[in-house]
């Protein structure tokens, strides 16, 4: 079986650290995780902690450059393993999610590291230095305000869209906004793990904070008004356009398969060229099948059920049930 399409996407991608506003910045790489970075009075917060902690340390590097203020704050936007496991790079920051994130970490963190790993060899360098999974310090229930010094971060779990956690962290004064992957900009949404028909709700509820910039998860930082909202409105067509594909499939009693075909011909010439479309559709497709038929809660994916799912959907091979759907 040849792997999954980002096994070979092995191409180092150029960084950008971008000034969105006084003390903040986007940490943007060509389509790879983004991370934000947040310079208070006397400390510095990190939206998103990379996938290791040598990757981490590349986010320091850079944070170097504008300040020598430790690294007192880490926000994890969701549980995904690609965002989380570097955290144990930045030594002595405190670690803060939603409560419903550390439930999924709970529920689910083994077993998306496991698979994620799998994935993205490329993402994933110096993976032996992962001491194991991230676990927040703080969780909070919907919204917590954090004051570093003078400075006002508001840290939301906005709604469900590209997790049942997804936080974002907005700076009510400078109207500057760091997303996660509730918004991507010239990038595929991974729908793996999504709620698709509340993921429209939660881009309308980061559209009425107005922002002035704004940070995807992945894709360069959005710094004026069109491209903040070719970055939503792109989000939201993606996800419309494919959970349509589902649930029109799924009322005719498509098989999973034919699904993935029709909505691989449909929406390749609109969105073919975003980074990672190729290795993201069979993860969305199953998604958006799933919660086409009633699913409202994702299922586990596993190191095993990845290579199935993709022999299945990429190379026409048969899963081991007789549903391609069901284990």
């Amino acid at each position: 079986m040849s792997g999954f399409a980002s096994t070979t996407d092995l191409a180092e991608k150029t960084i950008s650290f971008d000034e969105l506003g006084p003390g903040l910045y986007g940490y943007t790489a060509e389509g790879d995780p983004n991370s934000g970075v947040v310079i208070g009075d006397e400390g510095v917060l990190v939206v998103d902690a990379q996938a290791t902690p040598r990757m981490a340390a590349d986010v320091i590097a850079r944070i170097r450059t504008v300040t020598d203020k430790p690294v007192t704050h880490v926000v994890l936007s969701h549980y995904h393993a690609v965002r989380v496991l570097g955290a144990s790079g930045y030594e002595g920051a405190e670690v803060i999610a939603s409560d419903v994130t550390r439930d999924l970490i709970v529920e689910r963190g083994q077993q998306d590291m496991d698979s994620e790993i799998g994935r993205f060899p490329r993402l994933f360098r110096g993976k032996e230095s992962i001491p194991g999974l991230t676990w927040p310090d703080v969780t909070f229930h919907q919204k917590m305000t954090l004051w570093m010094g003078k400075r006002e971060v508001q840290i939301i779990q906005i709604g469900r869209s590209h997790t049942a956690g997804d936080t974002i962290v907005w700076l009510p004064r400078e109207r500057v906004l760091f997303s996660g992957d509730c918004v991507e900009y010239g990038a595929t949404p991974y729908c793996g793990d999504a709620h698709f028909a509340d993921w429209p709700g939660t881009l309308d509820a980061i559209r009425a904070l107005k922002p002035v910039a704004l940070v995807p998860g992945r894709g360069n930082s959005l710094t004026t008004p069109a491209q903040i909202e070719e970055g939503l409105s792109g989000t939201a067509d993606f996800t419309a356009d494919l959970f349509g594909i589902a649930r029109k499939g799924a009322a005719a009693g498509h098989s999973l398969k034919q699904v993935y075909d029709e909505a691989m011909s449909v929406m390749r010439p609109k969105y073919g060229h975003w980074v990672i479309f190729d290795h993201c559709m069979p993860f969305d497709v199953s998604r958006a099948y799933d919660e086409a038929r009633g699913l409202d809660y994702p299922r586990i994916w596993t190191a095993e059920r990845d290579v199935e799912m993709w022999k299945a959907l990429e190379h026409g091979t048969e899963m081991k049930s007789a549903e391609l759907d069901r284990k």
